[in-house]
């Protein structure tokens, strides 16, 4: 089992930032691979960014490429999300999720494991 718990959400205005944080319990953390998702109200889960377990690879989704930075600290068992230049289109629940054998990266069912999310609202 691997429990996981997002911190690090909040209110910003546009243009501002966020660092969201994962921190990771259980088996091995460094063996995971590790995607951040969110879900808007009214919204279906979104992609948002996957890295390897090394942190040698990385994706993203069209909508954040260029302005939000995935990251990871195997000495931690910690995954970061830098999330730069927020737009209110961006206000959702942020939720973290680790895989051990994630087939196609922006797929939930490739994931074993999510944690509880959290809030980030970006106003106007």
């Amino acid at each position: 089992q691997v429990q996981l718990v997002e911190s690090g959400g909040g209110l910003v205005q546009a243009g501002g930032s966020l660092r969201l944080s994962c921190a990771a319990s259980g088996r091995a953390f460094s063996g995971y691979t590790m995607g951040w998702f969110r879900q808007a109200p009214g919204k279906a889960h979104e992609f948002v960014a996957y890295i390897s377990w090394s942190g040698s690879i990385t994706y993203y989704a069209d909508s954040v490429k260029g302005r939000f930075t995935i990251s990871r600290d195997n000495t931690k068992n910690t995954v970061y999300l830098q999330m730069d230049s927020l737009k209110p289109e961006d206000t959702a629940v942020y939720l973290c999720a680790a895989g051990l054998r994630v087939t196609t990266y922006f797929n939930r069912p490739s994931y074993d494991y999510w944690g509880q999310g959290t809030q980030v609202t970006v106003s106007s």
